[in-house]
């Protein structure tokens, strides 16, 4: 069998494989690289050691069956017979969920959370979006502390677990999009700065010096992401990518790696046949992430839009403070700015940031599903001191408002787990750290970060104690129950609704139209023939349509029709969606 590995820095390569070593050889063909050929078979264990020093594992690992400080193992990919059937699924008219195999289930397994796949069928979900698989410290964790970026965390049942769950979802006619983190890695269980120049001190990020992706030896490093990225989607059959806080990824290149990332992956879905979506998560509002290459952009296919949530967010509860501040002043404006123009920071003065942020959507260009809005997502939820969900903080009426605002707007809607039926489990900060003065010191800066706050020390969850964790697991038995049961009902039906209407998945952001009353608390706003009124306010809302006959196609709480005066009456806490030829 063929081992490689590139370590520019080192003098000596030794392959350790099963107990044996070997001496590996410079390649003549390639700068830095070392390759030789050693008896392996499925299993074998497996690693480096660069002039003598410790074997490490291979930075191009499919497989870490000790975690991210044991060997490496030799797996065969290919050998995983599948089932499916699959052309692929592209992000227009989606609804994308979002998945944490860790805590979807009790077990938190890849192959338990195929086994509740089922129910995203029945909601009527089309995309389901896991957050990082990769190799991390311990058992348990959110996984943007990942390393090994080509392999699979072991307890979420590795390689070939992954498989399993993608050939069932496509089964079921589920596309399924993967998390990956390439912005820093570990830094527990990094080992790459071993091997070469993967990180460089040209740039800073809030997790250390920054991935190299623009000083000398670059090109590999951009090679190893781009490579990884492609191998998710070949290997596992992946339908896209998730990208992990782009604004991150610093490069100074004429070329940026966005843009050389966004090409390769279109190139290899032309190769295979099917639709490949990226998805940026970046808070620059910059359209330039979701242009076209054609027309001086990166080509990126989507990305998630938190000035919809923000917005919602801030109307919904009333908050203000943080990066909230801009959108709780005027709330409903701010939802209004973003139902219709996308970004509500479009060069406008940012009180969060102390400057101008952003700049607008070219809404004639811009398709409304290459944004992805949502109400709630594993930063929103678990960045908050306690991992208190909405339902923690809403009425059942206003949770429908909120399920309504983010499946009838202009934007591919995205959930997060257990939203649907408005859990009643948290979602905190966890992780399983096994260096004890890191877990320490996450543990303390977990709790600094919350007391400049006025959060008590007690009142802040431990990271490290099992018992976070298991709190903000999913419970199953909910969903059968009132009022999760009918809030489980509206989801499903609004969906639905995003089926039978063609208004609803029309990607023209320029033809919504809306309005609000920021002191009666209610917005309504129309897509084509749909009608689509919230009323957040405590008291019932009088609601202008306009006269003529409507249709209504699902309402939280009873309505009737709009009377002569064209106005519709709406209850507190209540929302409707209508057809109005």
């Amino acid at each position: 069998m063929q081992f490689e590995v590139w370590a520019p820095q080192a003098d000596r390569v030794t392959l350790h494989c099963d107990g044996a070593t070997r001496a590996l050889e410079r390649d003549p063909e390639r700068a830095g690289w070392w390759s030789g050929e050693a008896q392996a078979r499925e299993g074998s264990r497996y690693g480096f050691a660069l002039d003598g020093g410790p074997v490490l594992p291979d930075p191009r690992s499919r497989r870490q069956p000790d975690g991210p400080d044991g060997l490496s193992a030799v797996v065969d990919l290919g050998r995983y017979g599948w089932r499916a059937a699959w052309a692929g699924r592209g992000l227009p008219g989606a609804v994308v969920y979002e998945l944490h195999v860790g805590t979807y289930t009790p077990e938190g397994t890849l192959d338990a959370a195929a086994g509740r796949l089922e129910h995203l069928v029945e909601l009527g979900v089309t995309h389901v979006e896991l957050m990082p698989v990769c190799p991390f410290p311990g058992r348990h964790g959110w996984g943007y502390e990942g390393v090994s970026l080509w392999a699979v965390h072991e307890p979420y049942g590795g390689p070939e677990a992954l498989q399993r769950f993608v050939d069932r979802a496509h089964e079921l006619g589920l596309a399924v999009v993967l998390d990956v983190v390439h912005n820093h890695l570990g830094p527990s269980g990094n080992y790459l700065p071993l091997f070469g120049p993967y990180f460089t001190d040209t740039h800073t990020t809030p997790w250390g010096s920054a991935v190299n992706l623009d000083a000398p030896g670059s090109d590999e490093v951009r090679a190893y992401l781009v490579g990884s990225a492609l191998a998710w989607l070949r290997d596992y059959r992946l339908d896209g990518l998730r990208l992990d806080a782009v604004h991150a990824l610093y490069d100074t290149r004429a070329c940026h790696f966005l843009e050389e990332l966004s090409a390769a992956v279109d190139g290899l879905a032309e190769e295979l046949g099917r639709p490949l979506s990226l998805i940026a998560e970046s808070d620059l509002n910059n359209p330039r992430f979701i242009t076209p290459r054609a027309e001086q952009g990166l080509g990126l296919h989507a990305q998630w839009n938190d000035d919809f949530h923000h917005a919602v967010h801030a109307a919904l509860t009333g908050e203000s403070q943080g990066y909230y501040a801009d959108f709780g002043r005027d709330p409903f404006a701010a939802l209004a700015k973003t139902l219709t123009g996308g970004y509500f920071h479009d060069g406008t003065y940012s009180s969060f940031r102390g400057r101008r942020h952003g700049r607008p959507l070219d809404r004639a260009r811009v398709a409304g599903h290459r944004l992805l809005g949502y109400s709630q997502t594993h930063d929103q939820v678990g960045n908050r001191a306690q991992g208190d969900r909405l339902a923690a903080l809403l009425s059942p009426g206003l949770l429908a408002c909120a399920a309504t605002l983010t499946l009838t707007a202009p934007f591919t809607p995205m959930l997060f787990m257990g939203e649907e039926w408005a859990a009643g489990t948290p979602w905190q900060f966890f992780t399983d750290h096994t260096d004890p003065e890191l877990a320490e010191a996450v543990r303390r800066g977990r709790r600094r970060e919350f007391a400049e706050h006025g959060w008590a020390e007690e009142d802040v969850p431990d990271p490290q104690d099992p018992a976070t964790r298991e709190r903000s697991c999913l419970d199953w038995s909910e969903p059968e129950r009132e009022p999760h049961a009918r809030v489980l009902d509206w989801y499903r039906r609004l969906i639905a609704l995003r089926r039978e209407q063609p208004d609803l998945t029309d990607p023209d952001l320029a033809d919504t139209k809306v309005a609000y009353d920021e002191e009666a608390r209610w917005l309504a706003f129309r897509r084509g023939d749909v009608r689509v009124a919230v009323n957040l306010g405590k008291e019932p809302a009088a609601i202008p349509l306009g006269t003529g006959e409507v249709e209504v196609l699902a309402a939280w709480d009873p309505v009737r029709s709009p009377g002569p005066d064209g106005l519709l009456q709406v209850p507190g806490e209540s929302c409707v969606v209508l057809v109005q030829p």
